[in-house]
């Protein structure tokens, strides 16, 4: 039976696989999104609006920054969730342990089919995505 950990965050996502429940996990594919690492300023090309603070003594910059990269981090949800169901529907898993931050955890449970989700065996919410292997799999206790 073959196994899937995707370790995650919001700009990089890490896929491991093991054949059993106590075998090696190998990592088999990483994933970078780079935009979801820049900085709204740089993703947008207008400049941000001014504004008056509410009691008028004040002028401060209206932010976008943080609805573009909520937005880089949902694209890049999506299109990691794209290549799991594109795997789960070819049978490459029997079951999915997920370990990623508390909101990009929330994007995925969003963007993944039916399919995918009814695979999953765990749900971790942690950033591991830089971690290495044996604490990564350490983290994964009771499940693995």
């Amino acid at each position: 039976m073959t196994i899937w950990v995707v370790v995650a965050d919001a700009s990089k996502a890490r896929i491991f696989s093991a054949e059993s429940r106590n075998g090696v996990l190998v990592e088999t594919a990483d994933y970078l999104h780079a935009e979801s690492r820049m900085k709204g300023r740089d993703l947008e090309t207008d400049d941000q609006g001014r504004a008056f603070d509410s009691g008028g003594q004040g002028r401060h910059a209206m932010g976008k920054e943080q609805e573009v990269s909520e937005r880089e981090a949902e694209i890049f949800a999506r299109e990691l969730c794209e290549e799991i169901d594109k795997a789960a529907k070819a049978g490459q898993f029997k079951k999915l342990y997920i370990i990623a931050t508390p909101k990009f955890l929330g994007h995925l449970r969003a963007q993944m089919s039916t399919q995918a989700k009814s695979l999953i065996a765990g749900e971790v919410s942690k950033d591991l995505v830089n971690h290495e292997i044996q604490d990564i799999r350490k983290h994964l206790g009771d499940f693995l």
